[in-house]
This record gives structure tokens, sequence and C-alpha cells, in this order.
């Protein structure tokens, strides 16, 4: 065993010792101590903010994109609604003991209660708030946390999981609750995806890269998240001024996140008047928007670049996007089906027929309808801080969670009952 694999080994198992204390703790324990976790980050917060200014620097001179720069930065502001996300996650429901009972004919009292996952792994890229979201969510759902981030943010997820320790410390519950690794080799990534022993459940949180790699290469449980290929169909009957700006905010709201769009597709009867909207709409926004365009797209769209078969599966994660003309409602939802990635797409369109039809047809996680797809999110969907988006079908699917970081236990309580 490589001293990596040993180093991941024993966080790994000082979680799994951990996980009896907090699966043990109360609900109003679990709350006391996201609300000592809020406070250790705010009074920690000098520090976090200088550990996340020297993981700027090293970002700026390793030509990290401007795009990824955003995902990492930290601003007061930032921190305060990190910490201010812990104390609304405190105030959810708990849903430790949910369930239901039952009575069999002969008497067997049966009941169906939820229960922790127990120790969760998640190996995610450059996203500090992923650190403090994905810590409170497994506390408030009795879950210890092994944390792997990506080489990018590492001194400040450094600092936020200090902070963190340092509150579970004050709520009186082990500090290994929460445990970050370190080290950020792929070595590391690939010890924890073997630490079925320990780890209950492996989720990954990043590009599809990252993603594929843990799916394949894990003997822990996965569930598959975040890739985010998604998609905006305006439709022959769409609202235009509805489409340019839903498309706008779909693309460049925060383009370096899973749930902006990457491909746009076009009904032919619609696409000299929404082109040239469009085209109005991008030249006046503050960032130059690179379009990638498919023959037809080109002829109507002059000075564009062409796109590629490769365009359509890309998650570019940056200021670009691939517009393809389409004919039908029918070849939008075959071309989302074949390219995509399951997370969001989005129909503009006054047609209720046509919004239910893509609704039913398109195989992903969150369809919309004359919304933006940026707002796939827990928050968003009031479900509080998430631990990811599942783009799977299985456990979980669209955004998790509290519910999706448990699982069933069933009670069964009798009076001398023998089968027969």
């Amino acid at each position: 065993m490589t001293d990596v694999q040993k180093t991941v080994s024993a966080l790994c198992s000082a979680a799994k010792t951990a996980s009896a204390v907090l699966a043990a703790a109360s609900g109003d324990t679990r709350r006391t101590a996201l609300l000592c976790m809020r406070d250790a980050l705010c009074a920690h917060s000098e520090q976090i903010l200088q550990s996340n200014a020297e993981d700027m620097l090293h970002a700026e001179q390793n030509g990290v994109s401007a795009p990824m720069q955003d995902r990492l930065r930290l601003t007061q502001a930032r921190l305060l609604a990190i910490a201010d996300a812990l104390a609304a996650l405190a105030a959810l429901p708990d849903p430790i003991g949910e369930g239901e009972v039952f009575t069999r004919p002969n008497g067997l009292q049966i009941r169906r209660v939820r229960v922790p996952l127990g120790t969760v792994g998640i190996i995610y890229e450059a996203r500090p708030n992923v650190t403090a979201d994905a810590a409170g969510l497994c506390i408030k759902s009795g879950n210890t946390a092994v944390l792997r981030g990506g080489k990018e943010a590492i001194r400040t997820n450094c600092a936020i999981v200090y902070a963190l320790r340092a509150g579970l410390r004050t709520a009186g519950l082990p500090e290994d609750c929460i445990c970050l690794i370190e080290d950020t080799s792929r070595d590391s990534a690939a010890a924890l995806m073997q630490m079925r022993q320990c780890i209950d459940v492996l989720i990954p949180r990043g590009g599809k890269g990252l993603i594929r790699t843990v799916v394949e290469q894990a003997s822990v449980p996965v569930i598959e998240t975040g890739a985010g290929n998604c998609h905006l169909y305006v439709d022959e009957s769409a609202d235009i001024e509805m489409a340019v700006s839903l498309t706008m905010n779909a693309k460049t709201q925060r383009p370096s996140v899973c749930n902006a769009i990457e491909t746009l597709l076009v009904h032919a009867s619609v696409q000299e008047p929404f082109f040239r909207a469009l085209r109005d709409a991008i030249a006046s926004f503050h960032t130059p928007v690179e379009i990638r365009g498919c023959a037809r797209t080109r002829a109507a769209w002059e000075g564009i670049l062409c796109a590629s078969e490769e365009d359509w599966a890309c998650e570019y994660d940056d200021y670009i996007l691939a517009v393809r003309v389409v004919d039908s409602l029918e070849e939008a939802v075959s071309h989302i089906n074949r390219f995509g990635t399951h997370h969001s797409e989005c129909i503009v369109t006054r047609d209720l027929n046509a919004a239910r039809a893509f609704q039913l047809a398109v195989d992903s996680a969150c369809v919309y309808v004359n919304a933006s797809t940026r707002f796939t999110d827990g928050e968003e969907f009031g479900f509080g801080a998430e631990i990811g988006i599942s783009t799977q079908k299985l456990h979980a699917r669209g955004p998790m969670g509290l519910t999706a970081l448990t699982t069933i236990k069933y009670l069964i309580d009798g009076t001398g009952q023998c089968r027969t």
C-alpha cells in the first residue's frame, strides 16, 4: 500500500468510525452543529479569503479560464452566502426517522423509516462552495463526509474544512464527521474510489471526464451527477423576445455551471427573426459569445464558426454556444436524446401540446417549458443546498437534497409470530 493509499484509508476509517456517533445524534444536535459550522465559517472568514486569494493567484498563473476562475473565486458576500446556506439547511425538516407504519393481518407491526447512508465520499473540482454545501448536507442527514476537491481550490478547501471541523467540536460531535483528503493527485482519487469497506456511496461532481472516470473505475457504489450538455429548443410558435431572453440567461448568466445550455436548437420557420434578435442581444452583451453553427445556421448568420459533430456533445463551460436549425419538434427531441447528458432541457413555445410532447419525449432529469435551465438547483427547487444533480435513474434523479442522502430501514415488532 502506498503512502497516499494509507492516508486515504486512515481518513475514510476515521469518518466511518465517526458515522456511528453521528447516526445516533439527535436532530437537535445535528441542527446545532450546522449553526456552529456557520458561525465558525464567519469567524475564520479572513483566513478562508486569504487562502482563496492564493488559489486565485495560482489559477491566473496557470491559465485557468475566466469562467472557471469565477467558480473558484470567493468574496466576502459569497462566503456569507455559503454560511447562510448552512443556517437555512439547519432550519429544514429532519429527514431521519421519517416514514410510515403498517400492520399485517398476523399482527406484525412494520415501520419503514429513513436512516443515513453512512459515510459519503465526494470527488469534485474547483468549487469551494461545494465543500461547505456537501459537508452541511451530510451532517444534516446524519452522514459523515470524506471530501476530495481539486488542486485549484486546495488552499481554500483546507481553510473551509478547518473551520467546519471547529464548528463540529463546538457542537460536541467528532471532527472526523468531515474529513478532507489534502492530496490532490490522481492517486488519492483512485484510492478513494476503492474504499468500499468504509465508503457507502461515492458522488462525483465536475466535468464529463471526471464523472466518467469515477463511474468506470470505482468499486464503491456511485451516484452519477453533474455532466451538463443542456439544450434550449426554440419552437415554431415561440415568443421571440422570450426565447432570446431565456437563451441569454441560460448561456451567459453563469456559463461554467452544469445547468447552463451548450446547444441551441431553432425551428427553421423562426430562424430569421430569432437569429436577428439574438445577434443584437449578443452584440450588446459585455462578454463575447462564440457561436458555432450548422450549415443552415451559418447561411443565416454570417461570420460564425462551423460546428463539428463533436460540438453537439461538448460541455463548453464557457461563452460558447452550438446552434442547429431543425425542421420539427421531433428532430429537436431526437438530437437532445442522442447528444445530451440527461440533465436539463428547455422548450420555448406557445403551443401547449408541443410543450407536453417535449416534456414527455425528452429523457432528462429536468425538462422546462418557457423557463431557464439555470433553475436546476436544489436551493431554487426549495430543497435547500444540494449534494449534486443526478443524471441517472436509480436511487435519485435531478437535484439531490436531504432525502437523497438517506436510505430505508424496516423495523418490525412482533408478539411471537412464527411463519407457517
